[in-house]
């Protein structure tokens, strides 16, 4: 036998032996097998543990009024009675009652606001609006917008559930009073005059009508 034949033989032996070798350290794969499954228990954190207090401040009360107080209790038990309440939520609503409420004054719209005003109220609205008629005056008014507003006080009888509010506005605006030959005699359709007003809504917690009733316009 030839050298080139016996070097072809002796090559070829030590291919086998590597590939004997390979497979029992490597094994063998037949099929699909499946991949490590990831390990489904959650890990610890390494950071610290944040324990979650129960039972806190109501933020929605006192963010308008100190915890403990007579105001804060009362708006405690409005929610105990009407959970859905939010003193945020009735002071964004009041906010746009406030300005409604005074431009349909102004104007002598008060169909339009009756809904929201109790009777007395409602009746001192129409005696004012009937005595500028009466007089002949027109009055023209912009609302320019609320630039302070808080709650002051809150109350709640709590054997018939009547809860008052009591809110505070400063506002700004422009007021006309013109006699019935359209000559200004009051105001400036210019100038800017601050108007200050201490309001009462009241409404019984619980109730299916949802409106609170303006009673009291103490300014």
């Amino acid at each position: 036998m030839n050298s080139p034949m016996i070097q072809l033989l002796v090559l070829a032996g030590i291919a086998v032996f590597l590939i004997l070798r390979l497979k029992n350290a490597l094994g063998t794969r037949e099929g699909f097998e499946k991949t490590p499954e990831l390990d489904a228990k959650p890990k610890k954190p390494s950071g610290p543990a944040f324990e979650v207090i129960e039972g806190g401040p109501d933020l929605d009360i006192t963010d308008h009024a100190p915890e403990g107080s007579e105001t804060a209790v009362a708006l405690a038990d409005m929610k105990r009675v009407e959970p859905c309440f939010g003193v945020s939520d009735f002071l964004g609503g009041a906010r746009g009652a406030y300005e409604m409420i005074v431009m349909g004054y102004e104007h002598g719209n008060l169909d339009e606001i009756k809904p929201f005003l109790s009777e007395e109220i409602y009746e001192s609205f129409v005696d004012g609006v009937a005595a500028r008629e009466d007089q002949g005056l027109a009055v023209e008014s912009h609302f320019i917008g609320i630039r302070e507003m808080e709650l002051d006080s809150a109350s709640m009888n709590n054997s018939t559930n009547e809860a008052d509010l009591t809110i505070r506005f400063v506002a700004e605006m422009t007021s006309v009073v013109k006699d019935k030959d359209g000559n200004v005699i009051e105001g400036s359709p210019t100038e800017v005059k601050r108007q200050k007003d201490t309001w009462v809504f009241s409404r019984v917690m619980g109730s299916d009508d949802p409106n609170w009733l303006l009673v009291s316009t103490d300014g």
